[in-house]
């Protein structure tokens, strides 16, 4: 048998190079890791003396020739192959062990240059992998280090079994077409608008126990980055608590982008991916304890995130509740001390107080097909122009609640409203096709705190229902996109009761 093994990741070269040896394998290397394996002692040939053709054009081509793509190729059940290879003195390549210069790695650093991007763009490599994936019922491809053991396992039974291949070549075909999908997203940095293909590469981080409903089978995807800040639940350690399930993964998500979007110490509760408990305040205690007087009956089994770090006093007021999951840019010792006596609470630090400055884009899935947008981060303060159209103007003490409230409701499913005051969420109506009705459930859910609080609704209010509504449970205050055919209506309702309405223009929906 006959393999050429070029790998950039040694890890296990040398056990899996003394083992091939042992069963009569003959090695054939390129560059680092011919180099590797002759300082280990373990027999292994060039390249060049496969091909009889030194590497040329500073190793840009060492494997491009036909006694090695010819070697892998070859089909072992067709007669006049083997009659081909004879007549050109080719001997049959049966297994192919390559992994890829590091790209990403590469382009992930600062201030990468482009001809040291382009230089560490494999060719050979991706070539060899693709002809013996093609050619897999008689070539054995690997390219993942941990699937060393396997291989020798198998050749010490007797052979790699055609299954074995098939799934070998398979996965031999998903990491090339990953690493091309690295390539295309690094040389498409700074272009406008959506390309006419687009493939999107993940790797596996968790098997889940199941999906959205125990009768589904899950798994959570990491995208695979450039190297731009991702943050979040994708980059998150987990230091305490049960497995993740599928609804915890999307809960936390949730709570975590809510609470990263606020600029001053925050905390976001969430239940069913809508807060039901949002807060900011310089004392991250004070924040969780208005948090969760936001809605302390839904909190209940919720999930927690603190866009601080977390210390004792945050963790000792979060342990008297039950949660899910407490999620943080960093836990204390003493705050890790106190939550993790609760054996069943999942724990997880995100390591970034920033996840949402990914340039990357939002997908949605379809049946046949997906949606794609960027994210909506429009929202913070110095992006919000309040255009006055009510006849009083906002206070000075509405103005920073309204901003709060906007911020929050781009969180909530839409027909979203939110009540706020001193930067509290009161109360909130989220996924009604009516929005009248999300107010009425707001309002319902504030109680009595209700009056003199400020309130945010994603899009625009079609009918003056919904500001009838809001006049009678107290509001002084309204944040709005406008837009409405019925806005001078809606306008002059606001002036009936006193209320002071702002427009941004820009709307909110989240579905």
């Amino acid at each position: 048998m006959r393999a050429i093994v070029s790998v950039f990741d040694k890890q296990g070269l040398l056990e899996l190079g003394g083992a091939l040896t042992s069963l009569g394998v003959e090695l054939f290397s390129t560059g680092g890791t011919y180099r590797t394996l002759a300082e280990a002692g373990i027999p292994a040939r060039q390249i060049s003396d496969l091909t009889g053709f030194p590497e040329i054009l500073d190793g840009r081509v060492k494997t491009l020739h036909p006694a090695v793509h010819g070697g892998i190729l070859a089909r072992r059940d067709v007669p006049r192959h083997q009659d081909e290879l004879n007549r050109a003195g080719i001997h049959p390549i049966d297994m192919v062990i390559v992994n890829l210069y590091p790209f990403v790695a590469t382009v992930s650093r600062p201030g990468v240059s482009l001809e040291e991007a382009l230089e560490n763009i494999d060719i050979g490599g991706p070539t060899m992998i693709r002809a013996a994936a093609k050619n897999y019922p008689h070539v054995t491809v690997v390219v993942d280090p941990a699937d060393y053991s396997s291989v020798v396992e198998a050749l010490l039974g007797g052979g790699v079994d055609m299954a074995i291949r098939r799934r070998l070549a398979q996965k031999a075909f998903q990491h090339v077409a990953a690493y091309d999908t690295a390539v295309a997203r690094y040389l498409r940095q700074g272009e406008e608008g959506f390309p006419e293909q687009l493939t999107v590469a993940l790797t596996k981080k968790l098997d889940l126990r199941y999906g959205e409903n125990p009768h589904q089978k899950a798994a959570f995807y990491r995208e695979d980055s450039l190297g731009e800040a991702t943050g979040g639940i994708a980059a998150a350690t987990q230091l305490g608590g049960k497995e993740l399930s599928f609804n915890n993964i999307l809960d936390a998500d949730a709570a975590w982008r809510a609470a990263s979007d606020f600029p001053e110490p925050t905390v976001a509760v969430v239940k069913h991916t809508n807060p039901c408990g949002l807060a900011s305040h310089p004392d991250l205690t004070e924040a969780y304890r208005r948090a969760l007087a936001g809605d302390p009956v839904s909190a209940f089994g919720g999930i927690v995130a603190v866009n601080r770090p977390l210390d004792a006093a945050v963790a000792q007021e979060i342990s008297k509740t039950f949660y899910e999951i407490v999620i943080t840019p960093e836990f204390t010792p003493q705050a890790l001390g106190i939550l993790q006596k609760k054996r069943d609470l999942r724990l997880l630090a995100t390591g970034s107080l920033d996840s949402n400055t990914s340039p990357g884009w939002d997908f949605r899935r379809v049946p046949g097909g997906f949606l794609v947008q960027t994210f909506d981060w429009h929202g913070n303060e110095e992006e919000v122009t309040l255009k006055k159209v009510s006849e009083r103007a906002p206070t000075e003490e509405e103005i920073p609640d309204l901003l709060f409230a906007w911020r929050a409701v781009k969180h909530v499913k839409s027909n979203a409203i939110v009540l706020a005051r001193d930067k509290a969420l009161l109360g909130m109506g989220a996924g009604q096709p009516n929005r009248v009705v999300s107010v009425a459930i707001a309002l319902e859910k504030a109680g009595e705190k209700a009056g003199g609080s400020v309130l945010a609704s994603d899009a625009f209010f079609p009918f003056p229902d919904g500001v009838e509504a809001a006049a009678k449970g107290g509001i002084t205050a309204i944040i709005q996109p406008g837009g409405s055919v019925r806005d001078e209506e809606v306008i002059q309702t606001a002036n009936r009761y006193h209320i002071a309405m702002v427009f941004t223009g820009v709307r909110h929906f989240r579905h």
